[in-house]
């Protein structure tokens, strides 16, 4: 799979932009770009693809993507409810060797660079701190001038105070060259489970998928996801079943939606959906009718 270049237009009189989203579907093609970005999912659920690594991502999460890093949003669609279910998010885009190369330069900003050096890849923003640096993120969206390049020091400060809490989207080792045949696979794996977690996919559909050995893709998968093939599946799964469980909000709907999702058996359900949310789906109904009276 080709990585496409993309190229921001980028006005006059700012040298940070600022960009809301809000689609049926995020950009659908495994890119690149020298700019930094820094996104925040307002809206939606899917796969995120960052170099040779992939993960799940929703709504209020995250994520800084490094310059020149292949990635790709995959959100999740829900064919089931035959309805449209948009997307939303927040980016910020910066490129510290172009416009913003004398701000970077600067003595004060010498440890704003190294902080980006040790996070070349980028990073997923731990979940107490994510509101923190969205709010810094809107500050941005609604200031020009000289106050907006005051917010983007601010954001940039922020993100070098809570270094502790991130967790890396992509190893360090990643080289760029790598991503035609990895991506090509990933991206292969990401939609044939997309399209398919409702049926029984078993791991030799999902091996011939990516043209590998059950085996080879076994430790492929777990090393590029830090998931099995079951559980990153059995999260898919669940990931539908909790949305369609809001919309019906029907006890006696989980059944119907247990196999609607993939689950063969409810008991299996049960235990699956527990595990992974930490409460049963009748407790899960529950505590979202309470929440929202």
């Amino acid at each position: 799979m080709k990585v496409f270049p993309f190229t921001f237009l980028v006005s006059e009189d700012k040298s940070v932009v600022s960009e809301r989203f809000e689609s049926p579907n995020f950009y659908p093609y495994l890119h690149r770009h020298e700019e930094w970005q820094i996104t925040y999912i307002e809206h939606g659920t899917g796969t995120l693809i960052a170099g040779n690594d992939m993960q799940h991502f929703k709504s209020g999460d995250l994520f800084v993507i490094g310059s020149g890093l292949p990635h790709l949003f995959k959100n999740a669609i829900d064919e089931a409810q035959n309805q449209v279910n948009l997307v939303s998010s927040h980016s910020v885009y910066f490129d510290v060797d172009a416009k913003l190369g004398p701000l970077f330069s600067l003595p004060e900003m010498k440890t704003v660079k190294k902080f980006l050096a040790r996070n070349k890849n980028g990073f997923k923003i731990s979940e107490e701190h994510a509101e923190m640096i969205y709010s810094l993120m809107k500050a941005i969206d609604k200031s020009i001038g000289v106050k907006l390049l005051s917010n983007f020091v601010d954001l940039m400060l922020a993100l070098q105070t809570i270094e502790e809490h991130f967790t890396p989207i992509c190893s360090d080792m990643f080289k760029l060259g790598k991503i035609d045949s990895d991506g090509d696979r990933l991206v292969r794996i990401v939609n044939y489970i997309s399209d398919n977690y409702h049926k029984a996919i078993t791991l030799e559909d999902v091996s011939d998928i990516a043209f590998m050995t059950p085996q080879a893709f076994c430790r492929y998968f777990k090393k590029h996801t830090g998931h099995t093939f079951v559980s990153y599946l059995n999260e898919v799964r669940i990931n539908y079943a909790r949305k369609s469980l809001i919309l019906d909000g029907k006890l006696d709907h989980i059944s119907s939606i247990a196999y609607k999702v993939g689950f063969s058996s409810i008991p299996n359900f049960n235990r699956v959906f527990k595990s992974i949310v930490g409460k049963s789906p009748k407790a899960y109904i529950h505590d979202f009718e309470m929440l929202t009276g």
